[in-house]
This record gives structure tokens, C-alpha cells and sequence, in this order.
């Protein structure tokens, strides 16, 4: 029985999940992309988030707890055959992408499903990655209103606003177009007598 037992085993020793888990997690925020498998991904997910959080404070104390926990691996580069270091992974996770979720409360990775599986084991793949900076702010922009409709009548009234709404943009946009067609028949009008 495995009663209150938490965590994947990975079918890999304790130790042998710690560095999987720090490797996968310094790739992250290196590539901010990584191809691995679902429950691999599942498992490092927390991990992950709760140092963007650290990385959130930028204190010192906070980068020298980081570094316990993932290293410092450097970012190297390949340039014309010969190794050329960009900086640190703590480096780039302080500087970069802490600042980068400021004014997000939490959710800063996202797993997508591939349809690809792996040729060996059959194992499900995942895109494993950051939510990028221009995301932060799509869901603010759609909010619903709290009160609900009170039956059939109030659906319907909804329905036909939402049409009539529809319709004028319609109209507008065509307005707008024909105004600048007749614009540019203007302007083709004026280079032919020029």
C-alpha cells in the first residue's frame, strides 16, 4: 500500500530524481521550451514555479537559496565552433524572468500535449514551457458579468443585443471601407489630371 505517499518515482533513485529534476528545470529556463514527457513535466512543474517565485523577490538571500536548490549552470553558446558563455541560469532566472512575472500571481508554465509519441516506449510527449510576457495580460481583457440570466426570455434578449451589436460594427466597417475607396479614388483621380 502506498498510503500517503507523494510524488512519481520515475522508476529512478532519489538521487537520480533530484538531478533530473534540476536538469529539466535549468533547460527550462535556459530554452524556455523543452520537449519531455507528461509526467515528467507533471513532476517538475511545482519546482519550477516555486523558483520563479523566489526569483520574484530578488533578494540575495533568495539567489543564494536558488542556487542551493538548482546550481548555477552556465548558458553556453556555440559561435563558429568554439564555446561562448552567455551568462548563468540564476543569472538569466534573476534578471530576466523574475522581473517578467511582477504582476502574475502564479501559473508562469503551461504543459501542451503532443500528438507525437516516443518510438521506444510509446511514452506521451509534452511541450513544457514558459508563459511568455505578452500573455500576462489576455485574460484581463475578458471578464464576465456576475449576473446570470433569470430564464429563456433574458437569453433571448442577450442574443438579439449581441446581433444588433454584430450588425452595427458591420455597417461600420463597410462605411469605413467605402470612405477610403472613394479616398483612393480621389488620390487615382489626382495623379491622372497631374
Amino acid at each position: 500500500m502506498r498510503h500517503r505517499v507523494a510524488g512519481r518515482e520515475l522508476s529512478r533513485t532519489k538521487e537520480h530524481r533530484l538531478a533530473m529534476r534540476r536538469n529539466l528545470v535549468a533547460s527550462l529556463f535556459q530554452h524556455e521550451t523543452i520537449s519531455t514527457t507528461i509526467q515528467k513535466a507533471k513532476e517538475v512543474k511545482p519546482f519550477a514555479e516555486k523558483l520563479i517565485t523566489l526569483a520574484r523577490t530578488g533578494t540575495l538571500a533568495a539567489r543564494r537559496r536558488a542556487i542551493a536548490l538548482l546550481g548555477n549552470r552556465d548558458i553556453v553558446n556555440y559561435e563558429e565552433g568554439e564555446r561562448v558563455r552567455k551568462g548563468t541560469v540564476i543569472g538569466k532566472l534573476f534578471s530576466e524572468l523574475g522581473p517578467r512575472y511582477l504582476d502574475r500571481p502564479g501559473g508562469y508554465t503551461r504543459i501542451i500535449r503532443l500528438a507525437l509519441h516516443r518510438l521506444g516506449d510509446n511514452g506521451q510527449l509534452v511541450l513544457f514551457q514558459l508563459i511568455g510576457a505578452d500573455e500576462s495580460s489576455k485574460k484581463q481583457v475578458k471578464k464576465r458579468s456576475r449576473k446570470k440570466a433569470k430564464g429563456p426570455a433574458a437569453a433571448a434578449e442577450a442574443a438579439v443585443a449581441q446581433e444588433t451589436s454584430a450588425a452595427a460594427e458591420a455597417v461600420e466597417s463597410t462605411e469605413a471601407g467605402a470612405a477610403q475607396d472613394t479616398s483612393d479614388a480621389g488620390d487615382s483621380q489626382e495623379q491622372k489630371s497631374s
